[in-house]
């Protein structure tokens, strides 16, 4: 006599109930996500501290770690400091790089121009294990639309080889306005070809919002999928197809989902780094010391109010 599954399920003592229940989240953990708190130098950057300020501000305010722009990087070794100097700067003030900006063209379209991109990534990624960093943003710059999906992930495995080759990883990244890669579900699309344990993302509450994908598609990923989530917020009085990376304000400060996004964070399991990204002439203005121990309060404060 063949045993239905609703039967089978009463037998173990779950019940029709259980049966018919839906799951709250593919991407729901056993583990809750854990979470460290990280300064983009871009939200002071107005100021132009210089590399080894940024470092110090980060440090003074109370952060984990540094989310570096590799231009800066690569002009604060221009100017004659080692590598090592950089690393134990880092460290003496209790930091760690926990990721770098870089813009090399690997997605290009054009395939001269990839290819220099990975050759440039090559480099970046070798430039930043000096310094004790190990994750790096790939946006996809140079891509022309409509992008071929399965090409670009392609590419994107052949850029988590190099990664494992240097040991810095690259975290596959999306712009809300960059009409050619732009939207989450092109990402997950690209991640789904690279086909690849090492795969991370890099959304950003602002570019989800910017671009159109909304936030249930974070639901949908799982675990270390995501290492690095840069954390901010969007005005309610400006069109969303208006909005620039200006407009953004500190997290807390405007309209975004923020609850319902870091408890989908915290759900998916698997360490993480908030970091703070902001791009605001207002804040530019304004002490750096003070923009950014203002950013991390308002981060933890976002954080604090999810129970989950």
């Amino acid at each position: 006599m063949k045993t239905s599954r609703r039967n089978l399920l009463k037998g173990l003592g779950l019940g029709a109930v259980a049966a018919l229940a839906p799951s709250t989240s593919f991407s729901q953990s056993a583990k809750i996500a854990k979470f460290r708190y990280c300064l983009n130098t871009s939200t002071i950057r107005g100021q132009k501290p210089g590399l080894r300020k940024y470092i110090e501000l980060a440090g003074e305010a109370g952060y984990d770690g540094i989310e570096v722009w590799v231009e800066d990087v690569k002009q604060y070794l221009a100017e004659g400091h080692p590598p090592a100097e950089l690393r134990h700067l880092i460290q003496d003030n209790g930091l760690k790089v926990e990721n770098a900006i870089g813009f090399a063209p690997w997605m290009a379209t054009d395939e001269a121009t990839s290819q220099q991109g990975f050759e440039q990534m090559e480099a970046e990624m070798n430039m930043l294990a000096e310094i004790g960093c190990n994750r790096v943003a790939a946006p996809g710059i140079g891509a022309e639309a409509p992008v071929d999906l399965m090409m670009a992930g392609k590419k994107y495995k052949a850029l988590l080889n190099l990664g494992r080759k240097t040991g810095v990883m690259p975290q596959l990244e999306f712009w809300g306005a960059f009409a050619p890669f732009h939207h989450l579900g092109q990402v997950l699309m690209v991640a789904a070809v690279a086909n690849d344990p090492d795969t991370r993302l890099l959304p950003d509450v602002y570019h989800l919002f910017r671009g159109g994908s909304g936030f249930e598609g974070l639901k949908l990923i799982h675990g270390n999928a995501i290492e690095v989530f840069h954390m901010n917020d969007y005005p309610a009085n400006i069109p969303r197809e208006q909005q620039q990376d200006k407009d953004r304000v500190y997290p807390g400060d405007g309209v975004a989902p923020l609850p319902e996004i870091i408890a989908d964070l915290k759900r998916m399991g698997g360490d993480k780094v908030l970091s703070l990204e902001l791009f605001n002439p207002v804040y530019w203005e304004k002490d750096p010391l003070e923009v950014a121990k203002t950013g991390l309060m308002k981060m933890k404060g976002a954080v604090e109010e999810v129970s989950i």
